[in-house]
Order: C-alpha cells, then sequence, then structure tokens
C-alpha cells in the first residue's frame, strides 16, 4: 500500500510540568519523547491508561501549551509561536 502524503509529523515530543515551590520543585514529565506520523486520509487513535498523556499531547501539537522540546509539522510547515499565529497561516 503506497504511503499517501504526512498531514501531520510528531517527533520527540517532549512536555514537561514544574510543581512545588522552594526546594520541593519537581519535574512532570507529562509527555517525554513520543514521535508519530498521520497521513492524509488516515484515522490515528491515542490510546492509554489515565494520566498517561493523552490529552497533554493534544494539546501541546495545537499549542495550548508550549513543548518542552520536539518538533510538530503540519502540512510540511514546522509549527511555531502562539496558536492565533499558527491558524493565520494554516488558513492562509
Amino acid at each position: 500500500m503506497a504511503k499517501t502524503e504526512k498531514l501531520l509529523e510528531v517527533k520527540h515530543l517532549k512536555q514537561h510540568f514544574k510543581s512545588g515551590r522552594g526546594k520541593n520543585k519537581l519535574v512532570v514529565k507529562a509527555v517525554d519523547d513520543i514521535t508519530f506520523d498521520i497521513h492524509r486520509g488516515e484515522v490515528f487513535g491515542l490510546v492509554g491508561e489515565s494520566g498517561c498523556g493523552k490529552t497533554t499531547t493534544g494539546r501541546t501539537i495545537i499549542k495550548l501549551y508550549e513543548a518542552t522540546d520536539g518538533e510538530i509539522i503540519f502540512n510540511g510547515k514546522r509549527i511555531g509561536g502562539g496558536i492565533e499565529s499558527n491558524i493565520e497561516r494554516i488558513q492562509a
């Protein structure tokens, strides 16, 4: 089966949050190095236990959270900056 064009590429995505104050600061690794591609016309599901990072992954991809590290490429264009600027670029 021939692959169609890549619609979304997520490469080594990391989303870490700082928790606590003072000496008790902790880093919560909500998403730690996830990579996947979604091709045009493909159905993609992200499944896992409660609290494993599914929602955080989605929120990071749509730029509700700024990624700690990694790359998000939509329609061949690297997504960077705030969500408003990305929506304007995608619609253009």
